[in-house]
């Protein structure tokens, strides 16, 4: 069965979502410190808070403000990763971040074409369908890693004690 009619969400219930969604993870970052908030689990491949929340930030400038408000976004992807500094700074970042986001949603009009494009994705991917779908991505992308954020915090402090 299709279901192809409206959802009924307005882009600001989905910017609430987000904010919240941000929130709690400057709330685990922030509760982490300096020390820990920086360091990796020790497991291959795996991302610190820090580096975590900042790939979120990253998601947001990049689907907010090239995709569905057609700025041009110079992004690394990959330093986003490896991004380690001061808690402080980055929860002013998320801040930031947030106001930005929520300035580049405000311009959406969800069911049309994507104002700017992503590199690596061709025309015919949920996600660049159209600004709504772009969207629903940052929200995918900062919930998905909300819950990352709690287990690597959860590994972490384990670790620690």
């Amino acid at each position: 069965m299709r279901h192809d009619g409206p959802v009924g969400i307005s882009v600001d219930t989905l910017v609430s979502y987000v904010e919240r969604t941000v929130d709690q993870m400057a709330g685990i970052v922030s509760d982490l410190g300096n020390d820990l908030a920086n360091q990796r689990p020790p497991m291959p491949g795996a991302n610190s808070p820090y580096a975590i929340l900042r790939h979120c930030l990253g998601v947001m400038e990049f689907w907010g403000g090239q995709v569905v408000a057609g700025r041009e976004v110079t992004r690394d992807r990959d330093a986003e990763f490896r991004a380690s500094g001061p808690v402080a700074a980055l929860i002013t970042a998320a801040d930031s971040g947030l106001d930005q986001f929520r300035a580049d949603a405000a311009t959406a009009d969800p069911d049309a074409p994507p104002r700017g494009s992503h590199p690596n994705m061709g025309s015919d991917e949920l996600e660049t369908l159209t600004q709504g779908g772009a969207l629903l991505h940052v929200l995918e992308e900062v919930t998905q890693h909300l819950g990352q954020l709690e287990l690597t915090r959860d590994i972490l402090r384990g670790v620690a004690s």
